[in-house]
């Protein structure tokens, strides 16, 4: 494989040497080139990479682009709309000049025999993160969604695209009211990898209005709540307790767990009763979409977790929202988010006294899932957790106590 990329400012550029890499592995070969009429076409460009769109059928290419990413604002879902229709007509290989060209076969190979049907692959390139890894859209050369594929490549993203197929299959055989998750088509080991392939939701049926939406979307994180049964007790001594006590103490001497420590104490003294239900883990605008119909499509599973407190989908969805939608400052929806947490949990039988201990909880889980995973040194913004969380939760169990 021979690549040549100027690095790029979020490492993007330098990652998509690396997914070709494990994409199409020895002896397959990829190269980056300029031009050509097959291969994939990089969108942008190689060294502002942030999509992959087959060649060969106008149909898939602008269907790549549709189910890329959940396009937030109106200008957004311009920008991708202009895009698929220029690809749709074959105008985007003459745009975007920058390819992935390959020899010999690879996983969309692989995906094709799995699927048993003529299966094209387009990957969006995301962000630095710690769980990265590639994700790819499967097409048939009609432009039909087939499904989706996830490649575990390290030991956190292997564990994690193991987790989401027994979450999957779990989920198939539990209550879930208005949610739709998505079935396993295939799991297993591919070169070394774990992968996952799973089918796809029915993303581009009508969606319903914002008012609707948000009143199914929260009567689903309910029933995601009590898909596994939901019970009522105080927090000191919990099963939960114990478990997120173990988990700071696994992160060792960084600065940050010992000030962690401190906080779920507060907490554990403090006892407050507390509804345990289970959380999907990481639910945000990417991750769901609402039906006109009234059906709930929510996927990317591999955080699903039980004996939680209820209702931690609903502070994750509102402090998500207002970091990555509304660029809220983190700090400030931290604290806004314990501000507003008894309104935020009352669905889900939450005491509203002890509201504001359970988005603590929340995000003192936040914090060490995202130190655990080591989040700040793969570059996410919000992995640096003592410059925005921590502050947040102390300054409000400061005045707690007061």
């Amino acid at each position: 494989m021979v690549f040549r990329v100027p690095p790029d400012g979020d490492g993007r550029s330098a990652y998509l040497a690396d997914l070709a890499g494990l994409i199409w592995p020895a002896p397959a070969e990829a190269t980056l080139r300029r031009g050509g009429r097959d291969g994939w076409v990089v969108v942008p460009s190689a060294t502002r990479p942030r999509l992959l769109v087959p060649t060969g059928s106008g149909r898939a290419a602008a269907s790549a682009v549709r189910h890329s990413t959940e396009a937030v604002g109106r200008k957004a879902k311009l920008v991708r709309q202009g895009l698929a229709t220029a690809f749709r007509l074959g105008l985007g290989p003459l745009v975007f000049r920058d390819r992935v060209a390959v020899t010999g076969g690879g996983l969309d190979a692989y995906l094709a025999e799995v699927l048993g049907t003529p299966t094209l692959v387009s990957m969006h390139i995301g962000p630095a993160r710690a769980n990265r890894k590639p994700v790819l859209q499967l097409l048939g050369p009609d432009g039909r969604a087939l499904g989706y594929a996830k490649l575990g490549v390290d030991p956190l993203t292997r564990a994690l695209v193991d987790v989401e197929a027994a979450a999957l299959r779990r989920l198939a055989e539990l209550p879930l009211g208005p949610v739709t998750v998505a079935g396993v088509l295939h799991h297993g080991d591919w070169h070394g990898h774990a992968l996952l392939v799973q089918e796809a939701l029915p993303v581009r049926l009508p969606r319903a209005a914002p008012a609707a939406a948000e009143a199914a979307e929260r009567a689903a994180m309910v029933a995601v709540a009590g898909c596994l049964g939901v019970r009522h007790r105080s927090y000191a001594g919990s099963s939960h307790a114990a478990r997120l006590a173990e988990e700071i103490d696994a992160l060792g001497g960084r600065p940050e767990a010992g000030r962690l420590q401190t906080v779920l104490k507060t907490v554990a003294d403090a006892d407050p009763t507390v509804a345990f239900g289970a959380w999907h883990g990481d639910w945000n605008g990417g991750n769901s979409a609402v039906l006109a119909d009234g059906r709930v499509l929510v996927w990317d599973w591999e955080r699903f977790t039980g004996d939680v407190p209820a209702g931690y989908d609903a502070l994750h969805r509102v402090v998500q929202t207002a970091i990555g939608h509304d660029g809220v400052e983190p700090t400030d929806a931290a604290r806004a988010l314990i501000a507003g947490a008894a309104g935020t949990l009352a669905p889900f039988g939450q005491d509203g006294r002890d509201a504001d201990l359970v988005a603590v909880l929340y995000l003192v889980e936040l914090a060490t899932r995202y130190l655990r995973d080591r989040q700040a040194e793969a570059g996410a913004r919000l992995g640096h957790v003592d410059a925005w969380l921590l502050p947040a939760v102390e300054e409000h169990l400061a005045r707690r106590a007061r």
